[in-house]
């Protein structure tokens, strides 16, 4: 049996210097993907962009600089806040997101209650995904 933690949060994303908007986001982490946060972030209206990061990519953010590529994610202060930027790379586009840290930090915590980090292959169901991928043919 699955459950899910969740998180509502506001981001900034950073436009240039000092400007920047407010950017409503959902984080979602579910026990039947233990290795996987997926984040839904608010563009306007009815429309989302949605994105998956490797929990362990957000811990380790908390502390120092990581990720390659796609998404790169890193500690830092705004208006004397503890902030984790996260860089987002895709075809359509690039964003620079500021998440408030305390927030991302207990959501952490409260996945890491969920499925304790370095046991994820406890929750991780090899055979439902392999059924997946081969109903996909």
């Amino acid at each position: 049996m699955s459950s899910s933690v969740t998180c509502e949060l506001q981001l900034r994303l950073v436009i240039s210097g000092d400007s920047s908007l407010p950017v409503p986001a959902g984080l979602r982490y579910d026990t039947a993907d233990p290795y996987a946060v997926h984040a839904t972030f608010h563009t306007g209206g009815q429309d989302t962009v949605d994105w998956v990061f490797a929990r362990e990519l957000l811990a380790e953010g908390l502390r120092r600089p990581t990720g390659t590529g796609d998404v790169r994610v890193w500690p830092s202060r705004s208006r004397g806040q503890a902030i984790v930027c996260l860089a987002l790379s895709s075809p359509e586009g690039e964003a620079l997101l500021e998440a408030p840290a305390r927030a991302l930090e207990s959501f952490l915590k409260r996945t890491n209650t969920a499925v304790p980090p370095g046991l994820e292959h406890r929750f991780y169901d090899l055979d439902a995904e392999l059924m997946h991928l081969f109903a996909d043919n």
